[in-house]
């Protein structure tokens, strides 16, 4: 179940708003810049599905956003919890960081952990299957898959290079929650 959770980004312990209600968490985060939507997920659509089946699953999904937000590259990414790299994977991205372009995730299955830190504060936002996360060019955040990670997402972007994670220097993220197994 998606779930949101918001903090002084100066104060980890002391939770302004901890909700499950959609409608609030988007309404939030809305509010903060950050677009979430609720898409139908297709139950066929297992861990064992190839990126060819998910992507002409989501077809039409995709050419909306396309439309809508002008995106020339998608793929997926799947991450299981018996991948030899998953630790070196989670590693990456738990700095905090932005991107030259937005970031944009659709969660066929599982769910992954998105810290977001905007005007002081830090909001904790685990992504379920049936998410769609816009987070726009230059926010701060860093993101947790979990140390047996678990999902598979379909990411879009404009230019892949734009995508890549250009790290603040600021440690906030290791005082904020990491997604458990």
């Amino acid at each position: 179940m998606t779930q949101l959770r918001v903090f002084p980004s100066q104060s980890p312990d002391k939770a302004l708003l901890h909700s499950e209600d959609f409608d609030i968490i988007q309404a939030t985060l809305a509010a903060a810049g950050i677009a979430l939507e609720r898409w139908p997920t297709s139950a066929s659509m297992m861990a064992e599905a190839s990126a060819e089946q998910i992507l002409a699953a989501y077809a039409k999904e995709i050419r909306q956003l396309v439309e809508r937000g002008g995106y020339q590259n998608w793929d997926v990414v799947s991450m299981q919890p018996d991948h030899p790299d998953k630790a070196s994977l989670r590693q990456k991205f738990l700095d905090e960081h932005t991107h030259a372009e937005d970031e944009v995730r659709f969660f066929v299955r599982g769910r992954g952990l998105f810290s977001l830190h905007i005007d002081g504060q830090v909001y904790e936002l685990l992504c379920t299957a049936g998410d769609l996360i816009r987070v726009p060019a230059g926010t701060k955040h860093w993101f947790d898959m979990g140390p047996q990670p678990d999902f598979t997402a379909i990411r879009l972007f404009n230019n892949p290079q734009g995508w890549v994670a250009q790290n603040t220097g600021d440690p906030i993220a290791q005082n904020f929650s990491r997604l458990s197994a």
